[in-house]
């Protein structure tokens, strides 16, 4: 189990690795584009080659992407949805040249249209961004908070989801699980038995074969919320107990975890404590 965050790649994606080190990170995850919207900057060759030179410096073979926060596979808006299509695509594109792991995103949400109408589109959009697609970062849903209509707040909507999509696509989705998102849906980690028996429910209706990366945030607001508030490790409504049982969770121990932490420069010390979690078990 490795432990890091999402770090800025602002001013070049090669500080992205040099930021990592700094804070501390056993890996990390980032932006490859600006989130909330705008063209991606050209990946050049000799940004490519300074980039990897210093994740191989530093060791760094577990990175990963996450994609813009505008990405919405649900909407009837054609400019968003396609355009949505065509920027996760270019985004694995990106991630296989840069040797990313993972590319991760929300699927977005659904406002005029029934559940099961929804989760058919969402799963024609993910076919049209996997067809022929033969990179080598891997695409992951990113359960969510469930706020409004967000689509993927459940392991049972992953799966349907997932059921959609032809096989061969189906094969090249896994799953990113959130602490906070999950906690905020409803999942209850605030003890080893609850914890427990979540990924119980997991491995029975998706497979832990499909979990391949946690993002470990406490969550500002109470269980079953349903609003997407992250907050400092043992502060929220989790609670330390809650990380302690999932970093003791023997199903998860070769499942690494990031922080998406407020970034208010107190996020080093929520690396520092799920690092002595691990170490003290």
């Amino acid at each position: 189990m490795l432990i890091g965050a999402h770090i800025s790649s602002a001013h070049g994606l090669f500080n992205a690795p040099l930021n990592a080190k700094k804070q501390g990170c056993e890996c990390y995850q980032f932006f490859s584009r600006p989130p909330q919207g705008g063209p991606a900057p050209k990946i050049s060759l000799s940004n490519l080659k300074k980039f990897k030179d210093i994740n191989k410096k530093f060791g760094y073979q577990n990175f990963y992407l996450h994609a813009p926060y505008f990405i919405n596979l649900a909407s009837e808006n054609n400019r968003i949805y396609y355009g949505s299509i065509s920027v996760l695509r270019e985004e694995l594109e990106r991630g296989s040249l840069l040797g990313a792991q993972y590319l991760m995103t929300h699927l977005g949400s659904a406002k005029d249209m029934s559940a099961t109408e929804a989760l058919k589109k969402v799963a024609a959009g993910l076919k049209k961004i996997l067809a022929d697609y033969h990179g080598s970062t891997q695409f992951l849903i990113e359960m969510s908070a469930g706020t409004g209509k967000i689509i993927g707040n459940n392991f049972e909507e992953i799966s349907t989801i997932m059921h959609y999509t032809k096989y061969i696509i189906q094969k090249n989705i896994a799953v990113c699980f959130d602490t906070a998102h999950a906690f905020e849906s409803g999942y209850d980690l605030r003890d080893e038995k609850s914890i427990k028996k979540i990924f119980e429910q997991f491995d029975k209706i998706l497979g832990l074969k499909k979990l391949k990366l946690i993002h470990a945030n406490d969550s500002k607001t109470e269980l079953g919320s349903h609003l997407d508030r992250h907050e400092h490790l043992g502060w929220g409504k989790i609670g330390l107990d809650g990380f302690r049982a999932l970093i003791n969770e023997p199903r998860l121990k070769k499942i690494n975890l990031i922080i998406e932490t407020p970034a208010d420069g107190k996020r080093v010390d929520d690396l520092k404590t799920l690092k002595d979690l691990r170490d003290k078990n």
